[in-house]
């Protein structure tokens, strides 16, 4: 009896390993799809506890006074979210198989973002989503340290999709505070110009014959190829580039029977426009971070649209993209626009994008430089000349953020 006993007990346990020790955790797309049957509104349990109730509410009481059946699904942004992010509504839908709008919102630490797709029922048309939401002009201004705010307009851009309802006005309290005002107004500016304007006038025309005269001797002196930028106007020349982006990537996304080549177009560009965004959310009155999100949002665009990728130019990103090759310091070859190219042939050293550097014995000053004058181990953007050295300024950034994440 004990030798059949101990020959069952081996042959179980050699079977033992074949067997699975857990069941293997759903994809998200597959946990969220399960949830939704019973509550269109999902919040990840790692969330709830951190979610006032009050948020929840608003955002119910939206989706039940909504044009179209409303999802939406609250989560955290984890490796695996990430792959997916932008075609997670979409496998959501496939899932569902329902029309409606599919809203997922998705949390950084204290920074919300949504993604969401509008699908009707067939034979139905109306204003595309995403032509709404570009229109919005206060969709920049929206709170991104809350949930609700972002969704709950969502909610309402799809109602103006889907029936041409108007826009109904931002609350106050789901609007960014304006900045504070900073130096003079244009009034007394006005003023002091006034008293100031003929001191001033003869110091610049004496200045201006100094530099007329250095010039005349030659050098490779900076040209004024281009102005100095405010960070402000890159801002919002770089918000706009995304809009652009964002429309550009949802005709891609429309498009049926994408090709291999379609399909890593979408990749590369929904890439660099995350990374754009990133730069976007995560600083402000940063020229170095407006420029290159502008330079990604540029070329996110452009890959979606279906055209070549162009490297920005090397001396100011925010110039046209750099179509001429000319040599730089070291017989090194860099991408240039077509006037900083033309300085850099008559040996002239284009101003460049300028960027303020702490100077003076103890740093407390500050003053314009050429922005590759700066240390390259403290931007990527500086590292890389905004993409126009090495095409990896997005792979960078993502990786910079994870570290700091």
């Amino acid at each position: 009896m004990s030798v059949r006993f101990l020959a069952a007990l081996l042959a179980a346990l050699a079977f033992l390993p074949a067997l699975p020790a857990a069941a293997e955790t759903p994809e998200p797309p597959d946990r969220i799809a399960a949830a939704w049957r019973t509550d269109h509104l999902f919040v990840d349990e790692r969330l709830r506890a951190a979610i006032p109730a009050t948020e929840v509410d608003r955002i119910r009481t939206a989706m039940r006074t909504a044009a179209v059946p409303v999802y939406v699904a609250i989560t955290p942004r984890t490796p695996a979210l990430q792959k997916i992010r932008y075609d997670l509504p979409t496998l959501l839908h496939a899932r569902v198989g329902a029309p409606g709008l599919y809203v997922v919102a998705v949390v950084d630490g204290d920074y919300w973002s949504t993604n969401a797709e509008l699908y009707r029922q067939a034979g139905l048309r109306g204003r595309d989503l995403t032509s709404v939401r570009g229109d919005d002009k206060r969709r920049l201004d929206i709170v991104s340290d809350r949930p609700a705010p972002q969704i709950v307009r969502t909610i309402q851009q799809a109602s103006t999709a889907f029936d041409g309802r108007a826009l109904p006005a931002v609350p106050a309290g789901d609007l960014e505070p304006e900045r504070p005002h900073r130096g003079l107004s244009v009034t007394d500016k006005s003023d002091r110009a006034v008293y100031v304007g003929l001191g001033v006038g003869g110091l610049l025309g004496l200045v201006l014959t100094l530099v007329i005269g250095l010039r005349r001797r030659g050098g490779s002196k900076p040209s004024r190829t281009s102005r100095p930028v405010d960070a402000r106007d890159v801002e919002l020349r770089a918000d706009g580039k995304i809009t652009q982006a964002e429309r550009a990537l949802a005709r891609l996304d429309r498009r049926r029977n994408k090709t291999t080549q379609q399909l890593d177009r979408r990749d590369d560009a929904y890439r660099r426009l995350d990374a754009a965004r990133a730069l976007r959310a995560d600083t402000t009155d940063d020229v170095l971070a407006a420029a290159g999100a502008l330079v990604l949002a540029r070329q996110a665009e452009r890959i979606a649209s279906g055209a070549a990728l162009e490297p920005p130019c090397f001396f100011d990103p925010t110039h046209a993209p750099g179509t001429a090759k000319v040599d730089w310091s070291d017989e090194v070859e860099v991408p240039a626009c077509q006037p900083c190219a033309s300085a850099v042939r008559r040996r002239k050293t284009p101003r460049g994008l300028q960027v303020p550097a702490r100077s003076g014995l103890l740093g407390h000053d500050r003053k314009q430089v050429p922005y590759w004058t700066l240390d390259p181990e403290d931007s990527p953007m500086v590292a890389t000349g905004f993409g126009a050295l090495s095409d990896d300024l997005a792979e960078r950034i993502t990786a910079r953020k994870d570290e700091v994440r």
